[in-house]
């Protein structure tokens, strides 16, 4: 019986300690493709290499049956594209446009060598992959592969939960790479041409977008909001700022106004949403993992723009009738990292997030209020969530 090949365009963090290994446990051969010529010599030298799974006590696991191409061979890898079982994309968003044409070039070669249907996991942190990923290889494509590519390409977005922080400075090993024990790794099922695979980790799903929602509003959101409070409160963990009691109660509270959101807006039950925000805090908590708040806090304009994980949840949050207090906080620290003017902060609200009117005057108060220290922030806070729900009964 002939092995089976995964074909991982990226062997970055999430292609060498995540999907890789994934389909490497299952039996295929895991070819990668990347531009890192280290990466790639150390692959094709050793053809296994082992990752960390951080925990107490830590412990690696190993990875065989591996190789490399190196990504500026264009035609070998076309001919990996072209003869592959299953493949999957790890690369950010702008590099993965700039592959599309190889991947373009690739389906087109496959078609005309044995007429297979491709299957495309995309492990992106990018909202609509499929659609952009979809335009920018049909762009690529010659008129007359168009209607095949509908007919025979599967691009299936994922759910990437597992948390892979950078290498820390000085490391030796090209190859080695640390992450935490969560390995599920949720894909849209009705986007596959023909049936998923079977593999015990993977978790086919639909309709999709709730995961989707999920990692993006609960998971990315809890993320930020709790670099962007632990930088104000001098921790440089990400682990260390989750145990800081202030940071957590606002994380906590931003992330059960998502799942409040998510519950309402899917129909699922809020505490299976709010099992899975507890444990990702305590995910969070993590200090093996090394992720620092700086890292985590990276490209604030992107996090602010409209319904990516701070405006997109607290938007989410006012159309399904839940009030995002502790969200519109997180929005006003990610803003007060970039400028201290509110003239500035509040155009971005407007221009990049587009908030609207009532949104943007909360999102302006808590701006303000955080000049406060943290018990009379806490309190503030506390108080502008009463004036929204009223008195209960």
């Amino acid at each position: 019986m002939l092995q089976m090949k995964f074909l991982m365009y990226g062997a970055g963090g999430i292609g060498r300690g995540f999907i890789g290994p994934l389909f490497a446990k299952a039996g295929y051969e895991v070819v990668f493709v990347d531009i890192n010529r280290q990466i790639i010599d150390a692959l094709n030298s050793r053809n296994s290499y082992h990752y960390t799974v951080a925990c107490r006590p830590a412990y690696n696991i190993p990875v065989t049956g591996v190789r490399g191409v190196d990504g500026a061979d264009e035609p070998a890898v076309l001919g990996e594209i072209a003869d592959c079982d299953l493949m999957a994309v790890s690369l950010g968003a702008p590099a993965l446009e700039k592959v599309a044409p190889i991947i373009s070039k690739g389906f087109s070669l496959r078609m005309k060598h044995s007429g297979r249907p491709l299957n495309l996991l995309i492990c992106e942190n990018l909202k609509d992959a499929a659609r952009l990923l979809r335009g920018w290889l049909k762009d690529a494509m010659p008129e007359e592969d168009r209607a095949l590519f509908d007919e025979k390409c599967g691009l299936i977005e994922t759910a990437i939960g597992r948390m892979v922080p950078a290498a820390p400075p000085g490391q030796d090993d090209p190859l080695h790479v640390t992450v935490e024990e969560y390995d599920f790794l949720p894909v849209d099922k009705a986007a596959f041409v023909g049936e998923p695979p079977e593999l015990q980790e993977l978790v086919p799903y639909t309709p999709f977008v709730f995961y989707e929602e999920r990692k993006l509003y609960l998971h990315n959101m809890g993320h930020a909001v709790c670099a962007y409070f632990g930088m104000r409160q001098g921790h440089e963990t990400i682990a260390e700022a989750v145990r800081d009691l202030s940071v957590r109660i606002l994380v906590q509270s931003a992330m059960t106004e998502a799942a409040a959101m998510l519950s309402a807006k899917y129909r699922m039950p809020f505490a299976q949403i709010f099992d899975h925000a507890e444990d990702l805090l305590l995910r969070f908590r993590n200090a093996a993992l090394g992720d620092t708040c700086e890292r985590a806090a990276r490209d604030p304009i992107r996090k602010l723009a409209a319904g990516d994980r701070l405006a997109g949840t607290l938007c989410q949050c006012w159309e399904h009738a839940v009030y995002p207090v502790y969200v519109a906080l997180g929005y006003a620290s990610a803003l007060r990292y970039i400028k201290n003017r509110a003239e500035e902060a509040e155009a971005i609200t407007m221009e990049t997030g587009r908030l609207g009117k009532a949104q943007t005057e909360l999102v302006m108060k808590l701006f303000t209020a955080l000049d406060l220290p943290m018990p009379e922030l806490l309190n503030t806070v506390e108080s502008l969530k009463k004036e929204f729900r009223g008195n209960i009964v």
